[in-house]
């Protein structure tokens, strides 16, 4: 391990041959000999439960690299961080070659079905236009009027009741019988 271990209790360093030291769960590195006077599952410097590991090459890379020097961490994540980087960038690329791909082929069945609905549209025969029986500025005694159109507007204001032919003008009228009346 690159930087020095030590008993956080009494200080001493491995030497040959050495006490097997442990590393707690709460971050304090104690010998075997201090951690035998301790009590069980307590930390001997902080009081608190926790569970020990013993520090040897068999441990995980994770609780290595805490023993690592700073230098070395930093050559080995920064490899570590380009290798994903160039994975991740040409992943990116695969996919946007695939979107690309596929955003051309929509693009294509779309300008065919263009093409398809602009040969029907030319199919069809031009709609003859009938002349209407009314102009706009006659008035069709038939027809409903809409709901914008004020029926009584033509009213005077001094009459209160409006004449017959403005009451048969402002009547909705059926031009078809109904099956249902007696014609």
């Amino acid at each position: 391990m690159a930087v020095p271990v030590f008993c956080n209790s009494c200080l001493c360093e491995p030497r040959n041959p050495t006490p097997r030291f442990c590393l707690t769960s709460c971050g304090h590195v104690f010998c075997e000999v201090c951690l035998q006077k301790g009590k069980k599952d307590e930390c001997s410097f902080c009081r608190s439960a926790c569970r020990t590991l013993v520090l040897s090459k068999e441990i995980s890379p994770d609780i290595q690299s805490l023993f690592m020097r700073v230098d070395m961490l930093w050559k080995k994540y920064s490899k570590d961080l380009s290798q994903v980087s160039e994975f991740q960038e040409k992943y990116r690329k695969r996919l946007l070659t695939q979107y690309k791909q596929k955003i051309a082929k929509l693009e294509e069945s779309f300008k065919k079905v263009t093409q398809q609905m602009q040969q029907i549209q030319c199919m069809k025969l031009p709609e003859k236009t009938t002349p209407q029986p009314f102009s706009s500025t006659s008035r069709n005694p038939f027809s409903i009027p809409s709901r914008k159109q004020n029926v009584y507007s033509s009213y005077s204001l001094h009459s209160s009741r409006p004449s017959t032919s403005e009451t048969m003008e402002a009547m909705e009228i059926d031009p078809v019988p109904s099956p249902m009346r007696k014609v």
